[in-house]
């Protein structure tokens, strides 16, 4: 499949919905995204270089400007649900387009598809004054599902020159406004020991659901804690997100456990936010398992490049009669990954982020066209 008409944003938009991306699927959605970038002149001279690693599409300018930006997206998406192919439509008076992938994230994605195709024209013709800055733009794969199957954490391991830069702007959903970093998040599995026996006789036994009481209360009792990080308020949450015991109705249950989310600040180290989270099991003998730990990202919103792009969004978001909100992704992004790598990170894409994954999954088309006239400022000099 071939995207034919990638200069009008909203169209790209509409023709990446209609290509099929569900996790695991992504190849015929990165084979036309390689080809487009292909068409543009990456990999014909040498300022534009392409890969490819497995479902990831890369492509950069090589002019020597003395700083990078890299604009990254993933191309998957989660399951279809009767809502592909995409349309546009009218609702409320608003043009929105609807299908899976538009709010997640594909259309930050054509957003910086088109902007490289524009730019790789420009170049491949001669103009290399065409861009402020050089610029990577990352196409990856498996977002939506386990953290180890990540394709931009595929590239940060087989490819780590690519991502570096001086500021990394990720397509996430953010209603066309800027969410900087993003929280930490860990997930353990605590197993709690106990001892059968009859019901009736429950003093027998030891009661391995009852020995969770204790921890619930604790977690309960943390609340959402606000921490300020660069004037953004990151909001916390420690929360029991699954609880599993018990063999029959008459048996005291011998074993038990439950799983524990903390979605921490930034400011935290992942291993401090462990070993705080292990402390609250202390004497319960319960044995604990970690599932998921990942680094938050600091807001990354104060190097001169960062500031200027904040300045080209509040801009161009006036041009449109609105406010540009600068605020805290409390949620786990990528953007922790270019964090890691010592690039500082942004979110910045269209759509609400409360639609992404629905079934009604839609968004404005004016946020896409925002978004694409902001990075297009930011990055050609206009």
């Amino acid at each position: 499949m071939q995207l034919t008409n990638v200069t009008d944003v909203l169209a790209l938009t509409r023709q990446m919905i209609d290509i099929p991306s569900v996790s695991d699927q992504e190849g015929p959605l990165a084979d036309a995204v390689e080809s487009a970038l292909r068409d543009a002149g990456f990999g014909s001279v040498p300022p534009l270089q392409i890969l490819r690693d497995g479902d990831a599409v890369l492509a950069r300018t090589q002019l020597g400007l003395g700083q990078r930006v890299v604009l990254a997206g993933h191309l998957d998406t989660v399951p279809i649900a009767d809502n592909v192919p995409g349309r546009t439509e009218e609702r409320d008076g608003v043009e929105v387009l609807w299908g899976r992938g538009s709010v997640d994230m594909l259309g930050g994605c054509a957003a910086a598809l088109a902007l490289a195709c524009e730019a790789g024209k420009a170049v491949r013709g001669g103009a290399f004054s065409v861009l402020t800055s050089d610029v990577t733009w990352i196409f990856y794969d498996h977002e939506e599902v386990a953290a180890h199957l990540n394709g931009l954490g595929r590239v940060q391991r087989n490819h780590p020159d690519w991502l570096a830069g001086d500021l990394a702007l990720l397509g996430e959903p953010t209603a066309g406004h800027v969410e900087g970093g993003c929280n930490g998040t860990l997930r353990v599995i605590a197993h709690f020991p106990g001892r059968a026996a009859h019901s009736a006789r429950a003093w027998m036994g030891h009661n391995a659901i009852h020995a969770m009481a204790p921890v619930i209360m604790r977690i309960a009792a943390y609340g959402n804690p606000v921490v300020d990080i660069d004037g953004l308020d990151f909001r916390e949450s420690l929360s029991v997100v699954r609880v599993r015991g018990g063999a029959a109705n008459n048996v005291i249950p011998e074993a038990a456990s439950m799983t524990v989310n903390y979605r921490f600040a930034p400011s935290t180290r992942a291993s401090d936010a462990l070993a705080w989270v292990r402390g609250l099991f202390e004497g319960t003998g319960a044995r604990i398992e970690v599932d998921d730990l990942c680094e938050g990202a600091l807001p990354g919103a104060h190097s001169p490049i960062a500031e200027r792009f904040l300045a080209v969004a509040r801009s161009v978001a006036a041009e449109r009669g609105c406010e540009l909100r600068i605020g805290a992704k409390v949620g786990w992004t990528d953007v922790a990954r270019f964090s890691q790598a010592g690039v500082p990170a942004m979110n910045f894409g269209p759509g609400d982020p409360l639609l992404a994954h629905t079934r009604d999954e839609h968004v404005p088309a004016s946020d896409i066209v925002r978004v694409y006239d902001t990075l297009r400022a930011f990055v050609l000099a206009l």
